[in-house]
């Protein structure tokens, strides 16, 4: 009987695809040397995908590397999230066994989220943070089983099938690949990607790594299309025969293969529409395989062997029968794992599913959902409520798919896929109405951190009650649009008089759902929630109403009495109800308030208690906030040696929790210490930490308001200015935190003064000081104070610049009243804007330098320093025009020390600022450690047929530069009249009327001559 039904339909031998079998091939020789590997490939359905990656895998697995396959499933759009990285690490753990369990490093039951075979999951933990931590785990698991030598190549097929989980990990695994030898194939249709697809943002999110590259496959050529059906037949077709198959296939691989079975498929008898043709092949098959085809379809893409002989209603020997005839005729082949079969192609099932009718699909999926209850242990654990719930609602069994689907979206939240959790819910939501009574009172809701009030003792979930669980999964999945209408539907449903406690919890979570600043920020949400519950008894909700507002408070005003009223409210509140997470956030708040507020013993020592504790409970949800705001909270209070230590200790933590995003922040803490430490190339390494290992995009932007922070310390203007526009390109001013919005106007105020431009400087002040002095930001307010001190003292004498000073300064010095210099340090930095603020008046003194140099020498801050002790020299040397030589003598020492310093640095801006008033004192430095940039000699200068005086070629190469009047005054100790006279000169000899033409022309014609300080 086989042989009556066996045919030669696959061609053996792999056709064309020269292009893209190289490019895998080198992308696998990468990834074998330790540079890890993306490759996306498209194509339309039948195009070969499927046949490029079983000859690539294959030569793959002959060279030595590991390979795995997972499939996506079109059940994802019904809640069954990671199907094919499940599929992936379930094929690994086959393989690999031990060497996959040593690699977890010791968080199998996190991993085993994802793989049950790793043993139980934990119970659920706070949400986001956690998930987050499973996905860099998986990551972690898959950099460990590519060792150097044996490169691991993982395959997805069908992401257009994708649910939003697999999409989202698969995009942190893509951002995250560093320095291992791992190579991702992910494969789609392209022709199922319409406009409103979900893969369609995702390709495009793709596209802009440049770790990922994009391969499309193309139809075959006619040539090929001979050459294919030569390999199948045995033998040359017939010209005018080939080119009908090209013609009918428009070169479609899978197409040519049914045209040319048996040779003589391709006759003119056949129907011409895909559907009729495909048909035909299951057609031919005895009645009994056609019908176990059609079971199959309505099973899924794949079926395992035990539960389709649940559901197919014949005999186990009848039933081995008709699949053997079906793997024979190659319109089924066995799964990976070979306890289960699946279409050869999708094609061919959906034309088998397409014929059915609707009854006679609803009857499948009935008979599938009774037999998979009756064998539970026929498919794997994790895919059992979300296959079961999909089969009952498509069987029409509301009474039967509305608990499935709950516990579906049960299993979905333990996974932390919440859009899929969502996608039930919203199921369950749609079912509701059409369920009886009876049914509803027997349904329990789930358990939330942020734990719902129970409707009434025995805990029936009522309709509300599912509309919290759809809003919690909502604000979990970042749907804040879908979160924002869920949570209005249910308060309308409320009485809030009759409910307050439901109510308030609804309005909690309102305030939490950010999604831009047109928003708000949740204030009067919170506000609500927190008139709601008082009075009432206390709770859960009300502990978390406070805990939440005394946090929320701390991040935007300053410290006051009700800030900690509400904290300790909150403590209070959560231990009555035997709350601990509640109370350790609540505790850690206050901790860090009493830090703030000058308390730092006090303080401290509480945070490192709540520390411990979190760490004793592996309450990993709460460790990355105690974490980062720890070492945040000391360097505020001036503490940067204790401030560093948490930091250093907070990443080996982080690390061994996988705690990703926790150890970007704590990267951006540890640069900000040691730019204050003068340690600046561990500052830029820790920055670029950042860049190359966070998912998220706000710690990316304070990342780079650093850098360009650190380049101006360099002297590097264009490299802040670079960072600066990456800032803007990718966010909008007001998504930033008031402390990045410090900072970042703390670079462009210092870019304004570069540029001559006093006045935009001035207004960057105002607007970053017009909403007072936010707490936990005295390193970010000190550096701000410093820079528009300097900003008013460089600029003095300037005439557009001295008007308008008085009140310049006046406003900085009431910006600073408030802010706290209780620490050495920040009175050490506030001696120091004080004395630059008297500089702008010119009623600075030598005295008052003095102490700002002696308040500084003890804090190690070498940059300060350097900086404080030039001023102290400029005050010797130019403020006492009769200065004794031992004045002098004092200042050349001063200057000899600051330079040395700022050359280790490289801090060019104080080396060229030293050289600069020595020249002008005619002060005798040492020989200097960093030699100036080097420049073209005198004699070697162009010639100058416009009658130049040297004087004139120097400033016209600092023209050239864009540097302003006062810069190339300061530069060349001329005073800024005479500059403006020089450059005047300039622009007529030249015949141009602007200084950006002067400088064109001058770089056409290299009239560029070297600049002499002091000439």
């Amino acid at each position: 009987m086989l042989g009556q039904v066996e045919s030669h339909r696959i061609s053996p031998v792999f056709i064309g695809r020269e292009t893209e079998r190289a490019a895998l091939t080198a992308a696998l020789e990468r990834a074998g040397a330790g540079e890890p590997q993306v490759l996306v490939i498209g194509g339309e359905a039948g195009v070969g995908k499927t046949r490029l990656l079983e000859e690539f895998l294959a030569a793959a697995r002959n060279g030595g590397a590991v390979t795995a396959v997972g499939g996506c499933v079109e059940l994802g759009a019904d809640g069954l999230p990671f199907a094919p990285l499940a599929s992936l690490l379930r094929s690994l753990h086959r393989r690999l066994g031990d060497e996959l369990t040593a690699a977890a490093g010791g968080r199998e039951t996190e991993l085993a989220r994802l793989l049950p075979e790793l043993g139980e999951a934990p119970a659920t933990g706070d949400g986001e943070p956690d998930r987050a931590r499973l996905f860099e785990l998986t990551v972690r698991l898959l950099e460990r089983l590519a060792p150097a030598g044996r490169p691991l190549i993982l395959a997805v097929e069908d992401l257009h099938w994708s649910d939003r989980s697999t999409r989202e990990l698969l995009g942190y695994l893509f951002r995250s690949l560093q320095g291992s030898h791992l190579m991702v194939l992910v494969t789609y249709r392209a022709d199922e990607i319409h406009r409103r697809h979900p893969l369609r943002p995702f390709l495009a999110e793709l596209d802009r790594l440049r770790t990922v590259r994009r391969l499309d496959l193309a139809r075959f050529t006619e040539h090929e299309v001979a050459a294919q059906m030569t390999a199948i037949t045995g033998a040359a077709p017939d010209a005018a025969l080939a080119r009908s198959v090209f013609e009918r296939s428009e070169g479609n691989p899978f197409f040519v293969e049914e045209l040319t079975a048996d040779g003589g498929a391709a006759s003119a008898a056949l129907s011409p529409t895909l559907r009729d043709l495909l048909l035909v092949r299951m057609e031919a098959l005895p009645e009994q395989s056609q019908e176990v085809l059609r079971v199959v379809a309505a099973g899924g893409s794949f079926v395992e062997h035990a539960l389709l002989a649940e559901v197919a209603g014949c005999s186990e020997a009848e039933l081995l029968a008709a699949l053997r005839t079906a793997v024979g005729a190659h319109l089924l082949v066995p799964t990976e794992g070979g306890d289960g079969y699946a279409f050869r192609h999708a094609l061919m099932r959906e034309a088998v599913l397409d014929d059915l009718l609707p009854g006679e699909r609803a009857q499948l999926n009935l008979r599938y959902a009774r037999g998979l209850e009756a064998a539970g242990d026929a498919v794997p654990e994790d895919q059992r409520a979300a296959r079961l719930a999909g089969y009952w609602y498509h069987a029409g069994q509301r009474e039967k798919a509305l608990p499935a689907v709950l516990e579906a979206a049960v299993h979905a939240r333990r996974r932390y896929a919440y859009a899929e959790q969502l996608r039930l819910l919203e199921r369950a939501l749609e079912l509701w109405d059409g369920v009886p009574q009876r049914v509803r009172a027997g349904l329990r809701p789930v358990d939330y951190v942020w734990a719902y009030p129970a409707r009434s003792a025995d805990g029936a979930l009522d309709f509300v009650d599912l509309l919290a669980e759809a809003t919690m999964a909502s604000l979990l999945s970042e749907g804040f649009d879908r979160a924002k209408s869920i949570s209005r539907r249910a308060l309308r449903a409320l009485d809030e008089h009759r409910d307050p406690l439901r109510a308030a919890w609804f309005w909690l979570q309102r305030s939490r759902m950010d999604n831009g600043p047109e928003r708000g920020d949740g204030r009067a949400e919170l506000l609500r929630a927190r008139e709601l519950v008082r009075g009432l008894p206390p709770s859960v909700v009300h502990a978390q109403v406070m805990a939440l507002d005394a946090a929320r408070q701390s991040s935007g005003e300053p410290v006051g009495p009700q800030m900690f009223e509400s904290a300790e409210r909150a403590v209070s509140l959560a231990r009555l109800v035997d709350a601990e997470s509640i109370e350790l956030y609540a505790r850690f708040t206050l901790a860090c308030l009493h830090t703030e507020a000058g308390d730092a013993e006090e303080g401290i020592a509480e945070m490192t208690a709540v520390l411990e504790r979190v760490l004793a409970r592996g309450e990993v949800s709460l460790l990355g906030r105690c974490l980062v705001n720890f070492g945040v909270t000391v360097a505020e209070a001036g503490q940067l040696d204790l401030a560093l230590e948490m930091t250093e200790r907070g990443l080996l933590l982080a690390d061994r929790f996988g705690l990703a995003d926790t150890t970007s922040w704590l990267s951006c803490n540890r640069a900000m210490v040691m730019l204050h430490r003068g340690r600046w190339a561990e500052a830029a390494a820790s920055l670029r930490t950042v860049g190359q290992r966070t998912r998220t995009d706000t710690p990316r932007a304070a990342a780079r308001v650093m850098a360009a922070q650190l380049a101006l310390l360099r002297g590097d203007v264009p490299a802040a200015r670079a960072e600066l526009a990456a800032v803007h390109a990718g966010f909008r001013t007001p998504e930033l935190r008031r402390d990045f919005l410090i900072g970042l106007n703390r670079v462009e105020l210092e870019l304004a003064v570069r540029a001559g431009d006093i006045r935009l400087a001035r207004e960057l002040f105002r607007v970053s000081v017009a909403g007072g002095a936010p707490p936990f930001n005295a390193s970010h307010l000190w550096g701000l104070f410093h820079a528009a001190a300097r900003a008013e003292s460089d600029t003095r004498g300037l005439p557009e610049a001295d008007e308008g000073r008085p009140e310049a300064v006046r406003l900085i010095r009431e910006a600073m009243a408030p802010v706290s210099r209780r620490s050495p340090l920040w009175a050490g930095i506030g001696r120091m804007v004080d004395v630059e603020l008297l500089r702008a008046e010119s009623r600075d003194t030598a005295g008052r330098w003095a102490e700002a140099v002696a308040g500084l020498e003890p804090l190690g801050l070498p940059h300060h320093l350097a900086d404080a002790r030039v001023g102290w020299a400029e005050a010797l040397l130019t403020r006492d025009t009769q200065a004794a030589g031992e004045e002098r003598e004092r200042a050349a020492r001063l200057l000899r020390q600051a330079r040395t310093v700022a050359a280790e640095l490289g801090a060019a801006p104080v080396v060229a600022r030293v050289d600069q008033l020595a020249a002008r004192t005619r002060v005798a430095l040492e020989p200097r450690p960093v030699p100036a940039p080097e420049r073209p000699a005198a004699a070697s200068a162009p010639e100058d047929p416009f009658g130049l005086t040297p004087r004139e070629r120097d400033v016209l190469a600092l023209v050239a530069e864009g540097r302003s009047n006062r810069q190339i005054a300061e530069r060349l100790f001329i005073s800024p009249k005479t500059a403006s006279v020089h450059v005047s000169n300039i622009l007529a000899k030249l015949s141009v009327t602007s200084r950006g033409e002067a400088a064109a022309l001058a770089h056409r014609l290299r009239l560029l001559a070297p600049v002499t300080p002091g000439r």
